[in-house]
């Protein structure tokens, strides 16, 4: 046998020992398929966010990853600081091939990019070198862009900045938002991160510089960024709504002299042709609640109001919460 395909049948035999660094839900789906293909990767350890308080009673919940680690059965590890260099001997013990890194919410230093044989890979859900940073998903969808995809990435030591392995694409849709986003790019992730591992490792794909031009940065979303600014045109609002659903979702208030004014708004429409005072309430009946934007109107469709539950426009209409003529305000 010639000492080439000998190499090869030795790399196809080895299990590959992985590292896991992530927290997120969009982690999770990448975390199971590696751990379901047992036949060539065996996760030696997962490293997650320490567990938060949530809820009223500020009780201590684990991440999402933390979670589904348990239920695979492996062992997990939750410090402070990654980079921390009693944690980067601790990782070094377990003599990884490859540290994986998905949504895990820490810049990983140079001591541990350098700890594995093949480097850190990463599961990053944009078209790099587009919307680097904390929220890709969320701000293509504001940015009103017709696709996304999953960069799988060699890290170093820059934000999202390591040299490309491979992209696989995906078109976004007017009926996608950024849960239903979220969820078809980590499924897109996690078969392209398996795929990509092997080839990698192979020397059948080499890593590429990013472009030089191009950059975008998606800095991590926040709860104002849902204010709806009735003075801006209906399709950039329409895709903030979708963009922010369903968090921290799009909102508008009511007149001032109502109870209970913030209105959460979790679907809508464009309308074009159609023109009033930007937050005025054209239309209020059986379809649906338009409002004058800068530019065209904004038929919603779905709503909430605060501390109340999601309701139609319809629903919401029948109560007569809103009538035509009304002005919705941006605060």
């Amino acid at each position: 046998m010639r000492p080439a395909s000998c190499r090869a049948l030795f790399l196809m035999s080895k299990r590959y020992r992985i590292i896991f660094m992530g927290t997120a839900e969009l982690a999770c789906a990448s975390l199971r398929a590696l751990h379901d293909d047992a036949s060539q990767f065996e996760v030696v350890l997962v490293v997650t966010q320490p567990d938060k308080p949530k809820g009223r009673d500020l009780k201590l919940q684990p991440t999402a990853v933390k979670a589904a680690a348990l239920e695979l059965g492996l062992p997990v590890e939750q410090p402070i600081k990654a980079r921390a260099t009693e944690f980067v001997e601790h990782l070094r013990s377990f003599a990884a091939d490859l540290i994986v890194v998905a949504a895990y919410g820490q810049l990983l230093p140079q001591s541990i990019l350098d700890l594995p044989k093949y480097g850190c890979l990463n599961v990053h859900t944009s078209i790099l070198p587009k919307y680097r940073g904390a929220a890709p998903i969320q701000w293509a969808i504001i940015d009103g862009e017709s696709e996304t995809g999953v960069t799988i990435m060699k890290m170093d030591a820059g934000l999202d900045t390591g040299d490309i392995l491979s992209v696989h694409t995906t078109p976004i849709s007017p009926e996608d938002n950024a849960a239903i986003l979220h969820d078809r790019l980590a499924a897109i992730g996690a078969e392209a991160l398996v795929a990509t591992i092997p080839l990698y490792i192979n020397g059948d794909i080499a890593p590429k510089p990013q472009p030089a031009e191009g950059s975008t940065y998606a800095r991590k979303i926040a709860k104002e960024d849902g204010r709806i600014d009735w003075a801006q045109p209906a399709q950039g609002l329409f895709n903030r709504i979708r963009g922010l659903t369903p968090w921290p979702g799009a909102f508008t208030f009511l007149a001032p002299e109502q109870k209970q004014r913030l209105l959460k708004v979790w679907s809508a429409e464009p309308l074009s042709g159609v023109s009033g005072k930007p937050g005025t309430v054209l239309q209020a009946d059986k379809n649906g609640i338009v409002v004058a934007c800068g530019e065209g109107a904004l038929r919603i469709t779905s709503l909430q109001r605060e501390g109340g539950r999601r309701m139609t426009a319809i629903e919401f209409s029948a109560g007569q919460a809103v009538k035509s003529g009304d002005v919705l305000y941006s605060e």
